[in-house]
Formats: structure tokens, C-alpha cells, sequence
């Protein structure tokens, strides 16, 4: 096992440390699972639940009917 120093800010230090709290896990196992995934190559990768509930969902969306709607909802 490796060592690593990170420079990270004291909010985000304090939050992350309450989550990990919250679920039973250490600081260093959520940096390494993280880690883990982000550097996995991309056959290797797999998308959450969510993101596989939502993979194809927008495949017959009309674009412009999308910018008109912001459009009108951002005057």
C-alpha cells in the first residue's frame, strides 16, 4: 500500500469526513475508490444504476424543442 499527500480545502476535509462517518468508511477508502474508477480503463468502466437507468433515455429528444423551453423558462 502507497502513501499519498493531498492538498485538499478544510470545508471539503470536514464534509468528507462526515460522510465517511455516516457510512462506516474511511477517508482513504473513498479516495481510492474514486481513484479506482476514474483511472479503470474505459472496457473496465460500469456506469452506475442511475446512469444505466438513463443511458438511451434521451436518444429521441427533439433539440430545438428543448431550447425553446429554456428559452421560456429563462426570460
Amino acid at each position: 500500500m502507497s502513501k499519498l499527500t493531498l492538498s485538499v480545502e478544510k470545508s471539503v476535509v470536514t464534509r468528507a469526513k462526515r460522510y465517511a462517518r455516516q457510512r462506516g468508511i474511511s477517508i482513504s477508502q473513498m479516495v481510492e475508490t474514486y481513484l479506482s474508477a476514474v483511472a479503470a480503463p474505459p472496457e473496465a468502466r460500469r456506469d452506475t444504476p442511475i446512469l444505466q437507468s438513463l443511458r438511451g433515455s434521451l436518444h429521441k429528444a427533439d433539440i430545438e424543442e428543448y431550447r425553446t423551453h429554456l428559452r421560456a423558462k429563462y426570460r
